[in-house]
């Protein structure tokens, strides 16, 4: 049997060999413990300053050496048009870090995507349906920032352009 350092080694192990995000229930089966063990050892990795990301799909290290730009981008939209905002940008080789809103009470929330694919946009509008969530953005009337990562200045421009022509981009 595994000590706890043994398994949050390997855990390490197996996060930074992923290309997907894995998912504790997965961890904790291949294991052979509770999905809250798993929660809290990820806590303890994370405690070791290791930069452990949660997403809807699982956990992924964040990988920090990237010669990608990283910008923000502020967007309005309902429900119905979260699949086409999504797929615009990891259309142009764009992800989709996080989503932000302000809320008036708690201040900014965020919540971590790590959307890269249309098969996660799929994967992702599937498991809010299945959960009948509530977007983040509906605290905001619609909106919200996305924290955005791409290859290029240039798909970064082109993500904008589509975006402003759907309607999407929030001007001023």
């Amino acid at each position: 049997m595994l000590t706890g350092n043994d398994r949050r080694e390997k855990i390490l192990t197996i996060l930074s060999e992923s290309d997907a995000p894995i998912s504790a229930t997965s961890l904790a089966s291949r294991f052979g413990v509770s999905r809250q063990i798993i929660v809290g050892d990820i806590a303890l990795i994370r405690a070791q300053g290791i930069n452990v990301t949660a997403t809807p799909r699982g956990y992924v290290i964040a990988d920090n050496a990237t010669d990608s730009i990283i910008r923000t981008i502020a967007v309005k939209h309902s429900d119905k048009d979260t699949a086409l905002e999504l797929n615009t940008i990891v259309d142009y080789g764009c992800k989709i870090i996080d989503v932000i809103v302000e809320h008036p009470l708690y201040g900014q929330i965020s919540g971590q995507l790590q959307i890269a694919s249309r098969f996660d946009v799929e994967q992702f509008i599937a498991e809010v349906k299945k959960e009948k969530a509530h977007s983040l953005s509906e605290l905001t009337n619609g909106i919200h920032l996305h924290t955005i990562e791409c290859p290029t200045e240039e798909s970064y421009e082109h993500v904008v352009s589509k975006l402003k022509e759907l309607g999407i981009l929030l001007s001023e």
